[in-house]
């Protein structure tokens, strides 16, 4: 292994996924393949006894089992010394999974990894993978905030257990999931069977590369609706007096969403915009994180900022907050503003309006508090 190779960040990819969902069936799918890449594999497990761990193939990989539950610091701490202690091994292995208990927030053990500086300079969060049992979503959505968490959570998201639906109940199945995350990328499986490529080293979590993999990324949630008038059509309906009709428009998928989830809470709210003046920008979103950061599981976004060559990419977890330029702005390009929040109980008419009023075109009296 090279000098270069020890010093790059090591991938790390979060699995979780409700009970019985097929988290260790894809973890046995991972050990067992003849990929050329060796894994440190990570278990947190809920309670004293280490079951999950018996399930788990014999293989070259070293598992490290983490017993005590789910309580964020602790997990948190934990997580931190064990992947310390990882990190004084170095070349050892090509990349770390961390599988979460089935009842487990991913939102902690993600911003381990986001936050902690000792971790951060060594690792890479590379993608929240979410396993989702088609059969029980339904049931487990109205019992469990945490499942529906795991999937607005998530980058990837495997719709597992295929072949025990109906095509019609499985349509519906995928569009809850859709609604809960408009932007992560949904495959179905039947026993956790999937190409590896489509949830290792996917950069999915790194918003500047699923933004170079993917420019419009952030557009999904108007999936449903880009045969009317697609990401790069000319119109310049995104601005002046067309801007909030078209913004409703999008949304509408929320209110129709299929009747067995009558309980999903989680709602994503795009935002659009112009050039962005920052002495306001940056005060706001320190303001929103700050006041609504419990209700706010993720947001990400692409801002343009007034006389910056750069395009700004920001993203979020709750209260933590950063961001950085990406890359100039191409010829062409249109520089626009653009942010997504997935979150509980988010006020999208304040939300719209204050974003707006950080736009460097609108008169310093016109800002709303």
């Amino acid at each position: 292994m090279t000098e270069a190779s020890v010093n790059k960040p090591i991938p790390v990819t979060v699995l979780t996924g409700y009970l019985g969902a097929g988290k260790t069936t894809l973890l046995n799918r991972i050990l067992s393949e003849n990929h050329g890449r060796k894994y440190a594999v990570i278990v947190n497990e809920f309670g004293e006894i280490g079951i999950d761990n018996d399930l788990i193939v014999e293989s070259d990989e070293e598992i490290y089992e983490m017993n005590n539950g789910c309580v964020c610091c602790t997990v948190r701490g934990d997580l931190i010394r064990v992947v310390e202690g990882l990190m004084r091994r170095p070349g050892r292995f090509d990349a770390i999974i961390v599988e979460t208990t089935g009842l487990a927030d991913p939102v902690p053990v993600a911003q381990t990894f986001f936050m902690d500086d000792d971790v951060r300079a060594k690792t890479e969060l590379d993608a929240v993978v979410a396993l989702v049992d088609a059969k029980h979503l339904p049931l487990r959505l109205k019992d469990s905030r945490e499942a529906e968490d795991q999937i607005a959570f998530a980058d990837v998201v495997l719709l597992n257990k295929t072949d025990l639906v109906s095509p019609e109940e499985l349509a519906k199945i995928e569009a809850t999931v859709r609604v809960i995350n408009p932007s992560a990328r949904i495959y179905r499986t039947q026993r956790s069977e999937i190409d590896l490529k489509k949830v290792l080293d996917q950069g999915a979590f790194n918003l500047e590369r699923a933004l170079e993999n993917d420019p419009h990324f952030l557009d999904h949630d108007h999936h449903h609706h880009d045969h009317a008038c697609g990401p790069d059509c000319d119109h310049d309906h995104h601005h002046h007096g067309h801007d909030h009709h078209h913004h409703d428009h999008g949304h509408h998928h929320h209110h129709d969403a299929p009747s067995a989830i009558h309980d999903v809470t989680v709602q994503s709210v795009s935002l659009r915009g112009g050039e962005m003046n920052p002495d306001r920008f940056f005060p706001w979103i320190q303001k929103i994180t700050q006041t609504e950061g419990p209700n706010i599981l993720r947001l990400k976004g692409i801002i343009a900022f007034q006389g910056d060559a750069e395009r700004y990419v920001v993203q979020g977890v709750h209260m933590i907050i950063e961001g950085d330029h990406q890359r100039p702005w191409k010829d062409g390009e249109k520089r626009e503003s653009r942010l997504v929040f997935i979150g509980r109980e988010l006020d999208r008419e304040k939300l719209e309006r204050t974003f707006k009023a950080c736009e460097a075109n609108v008169a310093a009296e016109a800002q709303p508090n």
